[in-house]
């Protein structure tokens, strides 16, 4: 097995992990409160991450260079704004197609890769990647109770193409991230990844403090206030990157994108296991397909 398939198994583990935690801070911290929080309290992890595998394996750190700086900024610019589309799609009352459409994700991340990097995919990886896809699309359509004629009915409304544009916004990111790591041409992809990581969230970081600074100044006293399960997102959310930006370093991001979807078969088993919750047939059928994608995706590799 190689080594970017553990790492994505755990980055979205950990990834379930933290989007559980951050259901903690709603009410107590608002939604830019709470998406400063991820990379925050991330920060430290990936500062002893970079520290410890520099350390122990005897590595210089890296140059900073201006190709590299470009990729992490616009990379991390990619991701806030992944954000921000999100929070806007959810301000509409119809807002679920476009919901749908924003899992498109994996394929936005195949296409940025071909056009900024030369990522290839052969025959199998686009069948996992369709696969995958349309089990998500019907999960999510499960989820909010759409049928076909609603999908076709809201495929010309403001809020499907915000839901693309977040789709874009989040594929671009994530090949921009592997751009960057790439970019420093070091050996050990660990250090690669672990340096790009803690640039990236230091960047966030500057341009959030900034932006909530000036639009919700009080929420930088909560972020402080509520420290303990904010930790808790911090930590899950710092082991995620950490596995996500080393996977994204050794192998094309929509490899990595594709099998990262395991992410929603731990999120459903949680649901039927653990919470006994009802599930539409659309849902099982999603699940199904994404499985199914993911067996072809490591079968093929």
């Amino acid at each position: 097995m190689e080594l970017w398939i553990p790492l994505t198994i755990a980055a979205a583990f950990f990834q379930n992990i933290r989007s559980a935690m951050q259901k903690h801070l709603q009410g107590k911290l608002s939604t830019l409160g709470a998406t400063y929080v991820r990379f925050l309290y991330a920060w430290p992890i990936a500062l002893i991450y970079l520290f410890a595998v520099v350390t122990a394996g005897g590595h210089p750190l890296p140059g900073f260079s201006s190709t590299f700086l470009l990729y992490a900024l616009f990379g991390g610019i990619c991701q806030m704004m992944f954000t921000i589309f999100l929070l806007w799609l959810f301000s509409f009352h119809n807002f679920a197609v476009g919901t749908t459409f924003s899992k498109l994700e994996t394929v936005m991340v195949a296409v940025f890769g071909l056009l900024l990097l030369g990522d290839k995919l052969g025959p199998g990886i686009i069948i996992g990647i369709a696969m995958s896809t349309v089990g998500l699309v019907a999960l999510s359509a499960g989820q909010t109770r759409l049928n076909v004629s609603n999908l076709i009915g809201g495929l010309w409304r403001l809020p499907t193409l915000i839901g693309l544009t977040c789709a874009a916004w989040l594929g671009m990111s994530v090949v921009l991230f592997r751009a960057a790591s790439l970019s420093l041409n070091l050996d050990s992809f660990v250090v690669a990844a672990a340096f790009t990581l803690l640039t990236g969230l230091s960047l966030q970081i500057a341009i959030m403090t900034a932006l909530i600074g000036i639009r919700e100044p009080a929420q930088l006293t909560r972020v402080m206030i509520h420290w303990r399960p904010a930790m808790l997102v911090g930590i899950s959310g710092g082991l995620a990157s950490i596995g996500w930006f080393s996977a994204f370093t050794l192998q094309n991001a929509a490899y990595v994108r594709a099998l990262g979807q395991i992410e929603l078969i731990f999120a459903f088993a949680a649901t039927l296991l653990i919470f006994r919750e009802k599930v539409a047939r659309a849902e099982i059928a999603g699940i199904a397909l994404i499985a199914a994608a993911i067996i072809i995706i490591l079968l093929v590799d």
